[in-house]
């Protein structure tokens, strides 16, 4: 089961705000341990300290009454009343301090029973063990020193001095056995000081170690997160750049799914559509490189023939011309022709030989008007087939243009990783619009061709007519001027009828020099329209090698 990102990157800092809540937790846990076990040193060894020192207090003013009634009894100069009040604060302080000792006694017990730790119980039982005995020593000191008391009232010197030696020595006693009551005190003081250094301590190393594992956490969510997240992002980003850079030769892997392997299963997809393409692109462009080559060189072949077929109409044009002087004098010549037959039969062989000339050359006009008119059916065929790769660039550019429309609506959808799909789509998409554009172009300089190859096709058709009608013309000619030289030495007569041919010649050499001039206009206007031709192969062999070095970009 694969899990997204985004729960994969909130799971990662929902551990870590446990971990760091569990400390928290634990660590107002051991604040509060300190923060109770101060509390149970200050509330209760302040108690009892209190109670110890003013149990010493009363210990030490009862020797002190007890001396001071002894030296009022020894002195005999001391009012009874004064003794008797003497002896009676010593007995109302001993009551109290008797009441005194149980009370810590019974406090120790019970702070010993509840005590947070063994080394606080032990304290505390030994300081109530402590406080017995001192107890016990302090009855024993008041039960020696009543005899005494009842000697100092009955002013007894002897009695008095010899209990005194004994009775301060118990009173060393007690005040010893109230000393070690409160070092036994001070034993559970540092008892429990120590409880709360151990409870800091624990809680410090607690803590220490706490946040080490929640730095190793933090590190480990952080490696979790970069090589579920950041490393996968980053091969995304080098393969978008291999795209950018035109290489579509690699594939994604595209594991999981997740935001990223569904980004890279869609990023796949459309770099294959693009390889596509591109391989697509790539061939339509080399069969249109090829067909404006072929064009190319069939308008250069045709510019070349027509170039020839213009020099032969003005070669000619130029011999019409010179049949046409011929014409003219042999028209001057013709008053002379009686006396000067056999200078007309000369020239009116040749004359013949001229009008034979014409003939070959009026057929030769024929030819080359067929072959132009073949070439020009050629290059209208051409023109077609060059349409129809026209309207295949054009398929494709429709083509190019909705798969860019497709990769730009999926870089969208990938939203900031997608960028550089964006701007290979919308720069896929401008080639198809100047393909489109320029395929409209190449269109419409081809229905201009096609219209003026039409034209020739009409005009050539129309010379072929006429150079047919100017041969049969000539061919009568030659037939005529046959006559006339075989007959020209018989009669004088039949020179008029030479005289009409000649003129009928005239008028047929005219048509001829008009069909001639038809033809060269003919052959202009083919010339013209070639060069048209050839331009527009160039053009589009210009835009087949940008269409190549476009497709050439991109390496699959």
């Amino acid at each position: 089961m694969s899990i997204s990102i985004g729960k994969r990157i909130l799971l990662g800092f929902v551990a870590i705000t446990v971990v760091i809540l569990a400390l928290g937790l634990y660590a107002l846990d051991q604040i509060s341990a300190v923060r109770e076990n101060m509390n149970t040193i200050v509330k209760r060894d302040l108690t009892v300290a209190r109670q110890l020192d003013d149990l010493g207090n009363k210990a030490r003013d009862m020797g002190l009454l007890r001396r001071n009634a002894v030296m009022a009894a020894l002195m005999r100069n001391r009012p009874e009343s004064e003794l008797t009040q003497t002896v009676e604060t010593w007995r109302r302080i001993g009551q109290e301090s008797e009441g005194l000792f149980g009370d810590i006694v019974r406090t120790a017990n019970g702070y010993s029973a509840t005590a947070p730790s063994p080394a606080r119980a032990l304290a505390w039982k030994k300081l109530a063990d402590t406080a017995g005995l001192a107890a016990n020593d302090f009855r024993q000191l008041r039960a020696v020193s009543e005899p005494q008391f009842a000697a100092i009232t009955a002013r007894d010197t002897d009695a008095i001095e010899a209990r005194n030696e004994p009775i301060n020595r118990m009173q060393d006693v007690l005040l010893a056995d109230i000393e070690r009551t409160r070092e036994a005190l001070d034993e559970g003081i540092a008892a429990g000081q120590q409880r709360a250094a151990d409870i800091y301590d624990r809680s410090l190393w607690s803590i220490v170690l706490t946040l080490a594992a929640s730095v190793l956490l933090s590190i480990l969510v952080t490696a979790l997160i970069r090589r579920g997240v950041v490393k996968p992002l980053e091969d995304v980003m080098r393969f978008a750049e291999r795209v950018g850079d035109g290489d579509l030769s690699g594939t994604l892997d595209a594991r999981g799914n997740d935001e990223i392997g569904r980004l890279g299963r869609t990023l796949n997809g459309m770099v294959a559509g693009l390889a596509d393409l591109a391989r697509t692109n790539r061939a339509a462009t080399a069969d249109l490189n090829a067909a404006a080559a072929e064009i190319r060189a069939s308008a250069q072949e045709q510019a070349a023939s027509v170039e020839e077929q213009f020099a032969a109409v003005q070669e000619t044009a130029a011999t019409v011309d010179e049949i046409t002087h011929s014409g003219a004098q042999i028209g001057k010549r013709a008053g002379e022709v009686i006396a000067t037959a056999q200078s007309t039969a000369q020239t009116s062989r040749a004359g013949l030989r001229a009008v034979a000339d014409t003939a070959r050359a009026m057929e030769a006009i024929r030819e080359q008007a067929e072959a132009v008119a073949g070439n020009i059916v050629a290059l209208s065929e051409k023109t077609q087939a060059i349409g129809d790769i026209i309207t295949t660039v054009n398929d494709i550019s429709e083509r190019t243009h909705l798969l860019a429309l497709n990769a730009a609506i999926e870089a969208a959808a990938a939203g900031e990783s997608g960028r550089s799909f964006a701007v290979v789509a919308s720069e896929m998409k401008l080639l198809a619009d100047q393909a489109k554009a320029a395929t409209g172009q190449v269109r419409t300089i081809l229905g201009e061709i096609q219209r003026g190859i039409n034209t020739s096709v009409m005009l050539t058709e129309e010379a072929v007519k006429r150079a047919a009608a100017g041969k049969a013309r000539s061919d009568t000619t030659q037939r005529t001027i046959e006559e006339i030289t075989a007959k020209v030495e018989e009669s004088v007569q039949t020179f008029q009828q030479i005289v009409a041919s000649t003129n009928q010649q005239q008028l047929g050499i005219e048509q001829v020099m008009g069909a001639l001039q038809n033809i060269r206009q003919a052959s202009q206007q083919t010339a013209a329209g070639t060069r048209e031709v050839e331009a527009a192969s160039a053009n589009l062999t210009e835009l087949a090698q940008a269409l190549m070095t476009l497709a050439e970009r991109y390496r699959h």
